[in-house]
């Protein structure tokens, strides 16, 4: 009768363990991950840009808002927040708390899904099954009824009180001790917010530097950004894939970019011109799923230089 239970019991074991280690220390394990990327003109002087994504704050996450605090420490020279900030109607003024210290610096914001709207309860089966069927978020299924509505315009004010600026469909510029940054966004493709309509036509000119901006790397935006000669496009969305699985990697990335570019820096090509995409594993999780594992919550300092 004993050998019968063994192997049931030492798998729920393991599983308990992997569920404590998942929650308990890997979900709040924060780090810095450091990056280069050769994407400016010749002879221009490095540009330091801190990524911040994902944050999904729940009210009462001190040891979050102690780290995303810390992280003015390192004093870029300007800041992109790629959304998901919220995973609670009520952790706005945390928010803004934590990243108060951050909004010294120049910066500017795109916003996801979960600024907007509430988190539900998910079946995780349910990712697998959306990767499979090729559908993501709103793009090919029904739209969601009763959804909890966030209250995001409270966070777009903070954030453009403290002077970042909102890149909702639209374009921007930060001046950085004298260098042009040229900013264009797009509003989360995860529930067609997206209007890359109203910004084509690629980087005006005028500026030092261009990039692109947007929540979740849909293909389709990446491509655009791609093709209109963005050098580099910077998002968030994926979680990493959240729990992965150790020397494989991802299972999903909730949109339809391959799980070989979930996170970090990688490269995009379209219409016979390539942009460099860094996709930020976030520093967060729903509330519903506190776990992640092999995925380590993170921010990243990109170092951008000169074109080789």
């Amino acid at each position: 009768m004993r050998a019968r239970y063994k192997i049931p019991l030492g798998i729920t074991a393991v599983g308990a363990a992997g569920l404590v280690y998942a929650a308990g220390f890997e979900a709040r394990s924060f780090r810095l991950r450091r990056v280069t990327v050769p994407v400016l003109p010749p002879g221009m002087r490095p540009l330091r840009v801190l990524q911040v994504s994902d944050i999904h704050m729940v009210s009462g996450q001190r040891k979050k808002q102690r780290w995303l605090r810390s992280l003015a420490g390192l004093r870029p020279d300007f800041v992109i927040n790629t959304g998901d900030n919220l995973s609670d109607p009520e952790g706005v003024p945390e928010v803004l708390d934590a990243l108060g210290p951050l909004m010294e610096f120049p910066g500017a914001y795109v916003f996801g899904s979960n600024d907007y709207y509430g988190p539900t309860l998910r079946n995780p089966g349910r990712y697998l099954l959306e990767k499979l069927s090729g559908r993501h978020g709103l793009n090919g299924n029904p739209p969601v009824v009763g959804a909890v509505h966030n209250p995001w315009e409270d966070l777009r004010d903070g954030f453009d009180a403290g002077g970042w600026l909102n890149l909702t469909n639209t374009r921007g510029v930060l001046k950085v001790d004298g260098v042009a940054v040229e900013l264009t966004g797009v509003d989360d493709p995860h529930i067609k917010r997206d209007r890359y309509e109203r910004v084509a036509g690629g980087p005006s000119g005028s500026a030092d530097f261009s990039m692109g901006v947007v929540h979740a790397p849909y293909l389709r935006a990446l491509d655009a950004f791609t093709a209109d000669d963005y050098p580099l496009v910077l998002a968030g969305h994926t979680h990493g894939g959240q729990l992965c699985i150790p020397f494989y990697g991802a299972l999903v990335t909730n949109c339809d970019l391959d799980t070989d570019r979930v996170k970090g820096l990688s490269t995009h090509t379209a219409e016979g011109r390539t942009a460099y995409l860094h996709v930020s594993a976030g520093c967060g999780t729903s509330r519903y799923t506190p776990v992640r594992f092999a995925c380590p919550p993170e921010a990243t300092l990109l170092t951008l230089v000169g074109r080789e």
